[in-house]
């Protein structure tokens, strides 16, 4: 990185898919939300809308439960987001999850990643060295369905986020906000 580049705020947004079906004999990139799933996605939405959590671009597993999830959580979004789809994050470890969210553009400054665990799970445990001791005690003890971790941190860009290096901002589930 130059030096003469500015330290900004950024704030990474990992949204674990909402709960799948199971259904008989479909792969499993192909299997749909369930009906908890389709209830769960709407309120995550409706979260993000009510308290300003618009991404400038969101980073969505090609799976078919991760797709439908985004799109009831865009659907109660104010603004269009720019979104990339990619097998890159489906059925992958945290490491490799960092490696595709390090390669967006600095001018980016508010990434969501629709994802899957453990992957998401162990990335959120992975970057978070500071928050919160009750959310991030909630962070560890579970990460489920339709969970959203959101993380602060300062940096020139998304390469220079270390293990241990965000901040744990929010962490919501469904469940929290019935």
């Amino acid at each position: 990185m130059s030096d003469d580049l500015p330290v900004q705020s950024y704030c990474l947004m990992l949204l674990r898919h909402a709960k799948s079906a199971w259904p008989d004999g479909v792969a499993d990139i192909n299997r749909p939300l369930g009906e908890r799933g389709r209830k769960a996605a709407p309120l995550m939405g409706k979260y993000l809308a009510r308290h300003k959590l618009v991404p400038d671009l969101a980073l969505v597993s090609t799976a078919k439960r991760a797709q439908e999830t985004w799109q009831l959580v865009a659907s109660a979004l104010s603004s269009e987001v720019a979104v990339e789809n990619t097998r890159a994050i489906y059925e992958v470890g945290a490491s490799q999850i960092l490696s595709v969210l390090r390669a967006t553009d600095p001018a980016v400054r508010t990434l969501l990643i629709v994802g899957h665990n453990p992957g998401m799970e162990d990335l959120a445990h992975e970057l978070v060295g500071s928050g919160d001791a009750d959310l991030r005690i909630r962070m560890a003890d579970k990460f489920p369905t339709a969970a959203l971790a959101v993380l602060e941190f300062e940096a020139v860009g998304w390469r220079e986020l270390m293990p241990g290096g965000a901040k744990l901002a929010r962490f919501v589930t469904p469940r929290s906000l019935d």
